[in-house]
């Protein structure tokens, strides 16, 4: 194994041979699941038995390697996604499809959806992930999420079935909800030897062959017999398990269609190919005990795609247009993705980069093709969460973080300088709700100013806004939990005391129908004078689509230089807002007419023209509010249900359904944010403490009249 030396601050590992492992020897995870599904501790158990650690961290005792963060171990939550890796040798038998010794770079991501950016820019740079399950309740809402988040990036994914030790534990509803709640195709390679209390093994369907232990802590697997009470069981999981991967090799196809029995090594390419093709997830079940976790290590590295299994990765080369490709070689010109940044207390800005070609030295200048610069790397450094290990070269197919650059940021394309290339971003959605912020005294208000900045540049759904008028400084988030997190790390990180304002829902405003409007802006004081005219026309558009620009202008009646001032001045009013102040969004704006004055005309007088032009016509559009719809799931005994039911209902949501679990009823709905606050507080006193809340933001909607008015009114008295 490794040896680590572990000081404050600082890693010392003796990794130079195991960084020289050929590219198909890597493996680039993450391990994604709903909140308390165990992800953390799957991750703790899994560098403990690697022995990457010489203690299993636990959640609840606050010593975790991954959950690093202060306020990571007072909450027992993961906040932020953090990298570490490990290695694992895979015995050779006869089953196996390539043994030996394995790198495996992880990332383990939070659960919570205020913190779901941390999950989106992981899976964007990640080869493949762990999804895990509570195997008492199988898929939960933020399970469906982070699904088709790993969906949107073709992350291939193998499952785990985690806590069926626990009272309540249930294999096949788990798999059943897999299934018919997230549309896969998903089979078990493995069954669970008990459940509950009984749990010591599982069945491998491959080998059909049982693996148990005796202990919670036994790190050693004896391979006996399926008993007996499990073998009719094992054969027809084995029998699904082979039709549903058979179609993903021609061998194994053969001979299931001949009535033939396949060969080990059959059945494990089939299902390789069938998981790094993104259409099987494999299922593992256990728990979080030393044992089970090699079966899982087992599976990580024999199904899950190196660098090399994936396509090559593509772009658009900027001085081209044209789409090009590069491969996972370190032959090939250096590209990479800026996914994450940090500000390091050691160290300064740390960002994250993956490498998908050719290397990157100590020295390097690359150029940012997104910010279209170029920058020098000053250190590159291997993270092992929150310590680090000084690098002198980075190759294709690594996760490193580097030193020095400045203007990079989070979704940027970095390259090679005679090579550019342009990836695809990130996308991340945005913000929900906002909260006022003061700092606490006069010689906060400078260093208020720079933690806010460092904390966006790390974050992207947290964005900082001011209100020109008042002065107020706006932060805007996901939710509750994320702005109450990141106004705690300024206090410690920063130390900046700060003081909050109540939360605030972030509103929109659209319009229902088409209108236009006129822009007229002429000034003559003496000398040059100023002259803007134009003409717009706004139209909705579609629920979600925002902002939309065209110029219809023909014959110079507007000169084509002053076109871009325009858009710049109906931007700027749209986000101001025109009803209520908030920002205009799903409308497409189009400039059709106008006029020109040959000496007095100028950008600046256009940039006028177009913020009166589209605040006339917006307002003849019947311009409405829009809310957040907070999509909720309440997981509560059943004589609750009716209660908190009711309690929704109240809220002005709507009830889509509900499902019995065991001994607990979840139902699902929908409701808007604005009615939401303090709602987990309510749920707990409604249910004596017994029910549990989720909510995680599902889209915009029309607030009613009545209450729009009543929105709109306290807005302008505030302007006022």
């Amino acid at each position: 194994m490794t040896q680590v030396a572990k000081k404050k601050g600082s890693l010392v590992v003796s990794s130079t041979k195991d960084r020289d492992l050929p590219m198909d020897k890597i493996r680039n995870i993450g391990i994604i699941a709903h909140i308390d599904a165990g992800k953390t501790t799957t991750t703790e158990t899994i560098l403990y038995e690697t022995g990457k650690t010489y203690k299993k961290g636990d959640v609840t005792e606050g010593d975790t390697v991954t959950d690093w963060m202060e306020q990571e171990r007072e909450r027992g939550i993961t906040i932020v996604s953090a990298a570490i890796t490990t290695f694992w040798e895979l015995k050779q038998d006869e089953s196996c499809v390539d043994s030996g010794r394995y790198r495996i770079n992880i990332i383990d991501t939070p659960g919570h959806i205020d913190f779901t950016a941390e999950v989106e820019r992981s899976l964007r740079v990640l080869d493949g992930a762990v999804m895990v399950f509570d195997g008492r309740t199988g898929v939960e809402s933020q399970s469906e999420t982070v699904w088709r988040q790993a969906d949107k990036y073709n992350v291939p994914r193998v499952c785990i079935l985690n806590k069926l030790n626990l009272i309540g534990a249930d294999f096949e509803g788990s798999i059943d909800s897999i299934r018919e709640r997230l549309g896969a195709n998903a089979a078990p390679i493995q069954i669970p030897v008990g459940l509950e209390h009984e749990l010591r093994g599982a069945v491998d369907l491959i080998k059909m062959k049982a693996f148990t232990y005796k202990g919670i802590e036994d790190k050693y697997l004896t391979e006996e017999e399926i008993p007996d009470n499990l073998l009719e069981m094992a054969q027809n999981y084995r029998s699904q398990l082979i039709e549903r991967v058979a179609e993903f090799d021609d061998d194994l196809l053969a001979k299931y269609l001949e009535g033939q029995e396949p060969t080990q090594a059959e059945i494990k390419r089939a299902i390789r190919a069938g998981t790094i093709k993104g259409k099987f997830f494999p299922i593992l079940g256990g728990d979080n005990r030393m044992a089970t976790v090699q079966l899982l290590l087992d599976a990580i590295v024999e199904y899950l795609p190196s660098p090399n299994d994936l396509p090559p990765i593509k772009g658009i080369n900027p001085k081209t247009g044209v789409e090009e490709e590069r491969r996972p070689s370190n032959n090939e010109p250096f590209s990479g993705l800026a996914f994450k940044v940090v500000t390091d207390p050691h160290v300064g800005r740390l960002v994250y980069v993956r490498i998908y070609s050719g290397t990157l030295k100590v020295g390097d200048v690359i150029y940012n093709v997104t910010k279209q610069k170029t920058e020098r790397i000053g250190k590159l450094v291997l993270m092992h969460a929150d310590q680090r290990e000084l690098i002198e070269q980075a190759f294709a197919g690594e996760i490193v973080a580097v030193v020095g650059v400045r203007d990079t940021s989070t979704g940027d394309s970095i390259t090679n300088v005679n090579h550019p290339l342009y990836l695809e971003s990130i996308s991340f959605p945005e913000p929900v709700i906002s909260l006022a912020i003061e700092p606490a005294t006069k010689t906060d208000q400078e260093k208020m100013g720079l933690a806010l900045q460092k904390l966006s540049d790390e974050d992207p759904t947290f964005k900082i806004k001011t209100n020109p008028e008042t002065g107020q400084t706006l932060i805007s988030g996901m939710g509750e939990l994320q702005l109450e997190i990141l106004v705690d790390r300024m206090k410690r990180e920063f130390g900046v005391d700060a003081k909050t304002g109540a939360p605030q829902v972030a509103y929109k405003e659209t319009i229902k129908k088409v209108a236009t409007g006129e822009g007229k802006y002429i000034r003559q004081t003496g000398g040059r004078g100023q002259y803007g005219h134009c003409y717009v026309r706004v139209e909705p558009l579609g629920r979600g689509e925002g902002f939309a620009w065209a110029s219809e202008i023909k014959g110079g009646v507007i000169p084509q230089e002053y076109i871009p001032a325009v858009e710049k001045g109906v931007r700027e009013k749209l986000d101001r807002g025109i009803l209520a102040g908030y920002p205009v969004t799903d409308i497409k704006v189009t400039v059709y007419d106008g006029s020109f004055h040959e000496v007095d005309s100028s950008e600046m007088a256009f940039k006028i023209a177009g913020s009166l032009a589209v605040e006339e016509a917006a307002k003849h559009a019947d311009m409405v509010l829009l809310e957040p719809i907070m999509r909720i799931e309440v997981s509560t005994p059943e004589e609750f249900m009716g209660d908190i039911m009711g309690d929704i209902s109240s809220k002005r949501g709507q009830i889509s359904g509900t499902e019995k679990k065991g001994n607990l009823v979840f139902i699902n709905g929908y409701a808007p944010l604005a009615e939401l606050a303090g709602y987990v507080t309510k749920i707990r006193s409604i249910s004596q403490g017994r029910a549990s809340c989720y909510m995680e933001p599902s889209h915009y909607d029309e607030v009613p009249s009545h209450i729009a008015n009543n929105i709109i009114s306290a807005s302008k008295g505030n302007q006022n």
